[in-house]
């Protein structure tokens, strides 16, 4: 006999659990609950019970229809409320009541199967019923829109029509005040005035005759003057038309009048500009600036300064048209012309070498200039870019020598704008890694020629063949394979190719046709920039056109100065340098950013303008990007919680790795902990230095450089965290471990045992309590558990009661049994399983 809760029969039915007591209590059936059985035979005299009273309360009509009718109160717009007779009608079966009873259970699935589909029907016509309330609220919309046009369009016309009739009228009062003076010039020429007339009035003309002042003469009632015996032959003029209040263009020009389209205005942006000049130069108030940067999710006030992008953003917003503003006057006189009449002469390629990390391109660069600088990196990568001039056989190239660790990508996107060749080493024994690829996508964005170096020949492992295969998925195919891309297999450790190499390079630049004017002021590039002491700021430039000499005023970037010394490559001093030449210069105002461009200018008092402005420039922008982090941050801290942040300050030798540093250090953030660098300089840590660690909480990061006897004191007594480093994988590897700990410890769940449930026990104000079979693992009365039936998880809960025999136990282990009672739940059944399982904390990893 099979039975069923009382709580799911009444789900099945769609009934509510306690009217289906009651039901069950007026049939006969009292004492249960809803955690109760209903067996067959209860189910069949609910079943009785029901249609029993079904039959007594419906009107059993001839032809086997009942009738059933209710009262409906509905309530009109003006508040007035009717009733309305509501009558059902329905075909009714009549069965036996001593029918089989087989019988009387599919009537009942037959009577619940057309309640739900009933219930569906009412779905499906409460949801066409909201769609053509959506339909008829649009279709409102769009004829109130319509209407609103209408209307605008009907005010267009009559305004035209005013003005068309002010015009008119003007034009009338012009035409009579005309007529009026030519007919008074004729009155007075037809009869001239003498002394005695001035004295004495003529006979019949009035002698209190007043003189009107100009311009409020009456036209209706004006005469002209002459003598009263003719005066009834003369023609009176028609009076003038009254205007119906019209009103002429100068009497009320100080009336503000709308304008009838909107104003807009051609808006130019400098690189940073305050809200309130922006919202001078598109005529408008400061408040409308800052309601439509809070529509775009930016908080501002009017004397915040904002960079261009945003600005330009906000004007074509507003409806104005937006564009750059045009450079200042003094960098305009910088421009200088690229052909100033001087005769073009042939110049040494510019060949940077790239690759991926631990390649061999420095290497390649020590057998060509017979020097050891690969043993003098720190952990023997390239660290640093380094520029040599070398002198060949085939003639002088000028080669740039670029890191190859992930971190000094901005590095090497310099060397490839600054390149007129580029030379990508590949290990034949290791073949195409990311950065190789990145260094491909460099020379293909930078548009120069490329050539493959497959480096480390001598290697038993060497596979040039693999090589050109996997750079020719980059699109990268070899001559010998039909396509257009030198491949020269070498070896730096025997020299294996070297000289087929520089002939490759020498052929590529003829092709070219490299040439650069060698006199007049020069133009370079910063390579690389450091702080020494007792030399000041140390730049490495490259001269592209033109002649650098000892003593020019050079403007670098946002620094300017005097080139007081210059070394070439070798460290000899020299008084000049060309085009393709690599020279280290000394006398700048600071340390100039990699990549600035240097220009030699005719004063010092021009280059300190300049500079000083684009300092300003700078830190405009700069204030304009912070604050435009502070706000964003905000946001998503008001999102996403609070944000943990690692603080840190980088001190580095060159301007390069203090790039590479605070790129690479800034990826490693994350929804939770953020890496914010406060400060980044060129050179040893001063006492500046640590106060601003100190006011920050920041952590000191020391790339090749060291502090001051002032400074560790300063740093001990205030317990300064400071690092030293000198390879840039330690410094990233403390860095992520060090945010790694600042992450909230992940969730781990771990299972601990599996129990067979084989018997259930219904006790008494207990519950159930299933007799059970530890299969695996051990079970714990501390551990959260889960009931599963066909491997699907029903319940998630505790264990209320865990017992072996009638002695409570703390845990039983596999192949014991025991009875189990789990809190909130007494559903369970036999050949359900109980997963036991812990939750264990484990730190996050990056």
């Amino acid at each position: 006999m099979s039975e069923v809760k009382i709580k799911e029969f009444s789900a099945q039915i769609g009934l509510p659990v306690e009217r289906l007591l009651d039901q069950l209590a007026n049939a006969g059936i009292k004492g249960k609950n809803a955690a109760d059985g209903l067996n067959d035979d209860e189910k069949k005299t609910l079943l009785v019970y029901l249609q029993g009273q079904a039959a007594a309360s419906k009107k059993v009509e001839p032809g086997g229809r009942s009738r059933t009718s209710s009262e409906i109160r509905q309530t009109s717009k003006t508040g007035a409320a009717k009733a309305v007779q509501v009558e059902v009608r329905r075909k009714r079966r009549v069965i036996s009541r001593n029918g089989p009873v087989e019988q009387r259970t599919d009537e009942l699935e037959r009577l619940e199967a057309e309640k739900k589909q009933r219930d569906i029907d009412r779905a499906k016509a409460e949801e066409t019923r909201r769609a053509q309330a959506e339909r008829l609220s649009a279709e409102k919309a769009a004829e109130q829109a319509k209407r609103e046009a209408e209307e605008d369009a009907s005010r267009q016309r009559a305004l035209e029509e005013e003005q068309k009739r002010q015009q008119a009228a003007d034009e009338l009062a012009a035409e009579t005040k005309a007529e009026k003076e030519a007919k008074e010039t004729k009155q007075s020429n037809a009869k001239p005035e003498t002394k005695a007339s001035e004295k004495t009035p003529a006979k019949g003309t009035p002698a209190t005759q007043e003189k009107k002042p100009a311009g409020k003469k009456n036209l209706a009632g004006s005469e002209l003057h002459v003598r009263r015996k003719h005066r009834g032959n003369v023609r009176r003029p028609a009076p003038a038309r009254r205007a119906r209040n019209l009103q002429s263009s100068i009497a009320d020009q100080h009336v503000f009048e709308k304008p009838t389209a909107p104003v807009i205005h051609d808006v130019s942006v400098p690189e940073t500009i305050s809200v309130g000049d922006l919202a001078q130069k598109m005529s408008v108030k400061a408040a409308e600036i800052i309601k439509a940067m809070m529509q775009m999710g930016s908080m501002v006030t009017i004397n915040q300064v904002i960079d261009q992008d945003t600005a330009i953003l906000l004007v074509e917003e507003m409806g104005h048209n937006a564009k750059p503003a045009e450079p200042d006057i003094l960098e305009a006189d910088l421009v200088q012309p690229e052909d100033d009449g001087a005769e073009a002469v042939a110049r040494a390629p510019v060949v940077t070498v790239m690759g991926h990390v631990d390649h061999g391109k420095t290497s390649i660069l020590d057998y060509i200039r017979k020097a050891k600088v690969a043993s003098g990196e720190a952990g023997g990568i390239t660290q640093h870019i380094g520029a040599y001039r070398v002198s060949t056989n085939s003639g002088d190239v000028c080669f740039l020598d670029t890191p190859g660790h992930e971190a000094f990508s901005a590095m090497r996107a310099r060397g490839a704008k600054v390149t007129d060749i580029v030379v990508l080493v590949v290990a034949g024994d290791d073949g195409v890694k990311p950065q190789t690829v990145e260094a491909i996508n460099h020379a293909k964005t930078s548009e120069v020629p490329l050539i493959i170096a497959i480096n480390k020949m001598d290697k038993e492992g060497a596979d040039p063949d693999r090589v050109k295969q996997e750079l020719a998925v980059h699109e990268i195919v070899p001559e010998d394979w039909g396509g257009d891309t030198l491949m020269v297999e070498v070896s730096a450790h025997t020299g294996q190719g070297i000289d087929d190499l520089l002939e490759a390079i020498v052929l590529q630049s003829e092709l070219l046709g490299l040439t650069a004017v060698d006199t007049g002021h020069a133009k370079g590039a910063v390579v690389e920039a450091r702080i020494e002491r007792g030399r000041g700021t140390v730049a490495t430039i490259l001269v592209n056109r033109g002649r650098l000499n000892k003593g020019d005023i050079v403007l670098v970037g946002r620094e300017y100065g005097r080139v007081r010394a210059m070394l070439s490559d070798t460290g000899q001093s020299v008084n000049s340098a060309g085009p393709s030449t690599p020279v280290e210069i000394q006398g700048l105002s600071g340390v100039p950013v990699s990549g600035d461009e240097l220009l030699v200018v005719d004063s010092e008092r021009k280059a300190r303008e300049i500079a000083t402005a684009r300092q300003s420039q700078y830190k405009d922008i700069k204030l304009a990007k912070q604050q435009k982090a502070k706000l964003e941050n905000m946001f998503n801290q008001m999102e996403s919680g609070d944000v943990k942040t690692l603080n840190l300050i980088i001190k580095a030798d060159v301007q390069g790795s203090v790039e590479a540093l605070s790129d690479t250090l800034e990826k490693l953030s994350n929804e939770e902990v953020r890496v914010k660098v406060v400060h980044t300089m060129v050179g040893g840590i001063n006492e500046s230095d640590v106060n601003l660690a100190i006011a920050a909480g920041a952590i000191m990061v020391a790339f090749n450089v060291r502090a001051d006897n002032a400074s560790k004191k300063l740093m001990a007594k205030e317990g300064v965290d400071v690092h030293y480093y000198s390879i840039i994988y330690d410094v990233v590897d403390d860095v992520k471990a060090a945010v790694s700990g600042m992450l909230s410890p992940v969730l781990r769940e771990e299972f601990v045992g599996l129990v067979e449930v084989r018997e259930v026990f219904h006790v008494p104000k207990v519950g159930a309590i299933s007799g059970c079979y530890v299969k695996e693992g051990l079970v714990k009365r501390s551990l959260p558990v889960r009931v599963l039936r066909d491997n699907v998880v029903i319940f998630d809960g505790s264990i209320d009661s865990l017992r072996r025999f009638k002695d409570d136990v703390n845990e039983v282990k596999s192949g014991y049994e025991c009875g189990i009672g789990i809190k909130n739940y007494n559903d369970i059944q036999p050949g359900d399983q109980i997963e036991v399982y812990e939750i264990i904390e484990q730190a996050a990893k990056l």
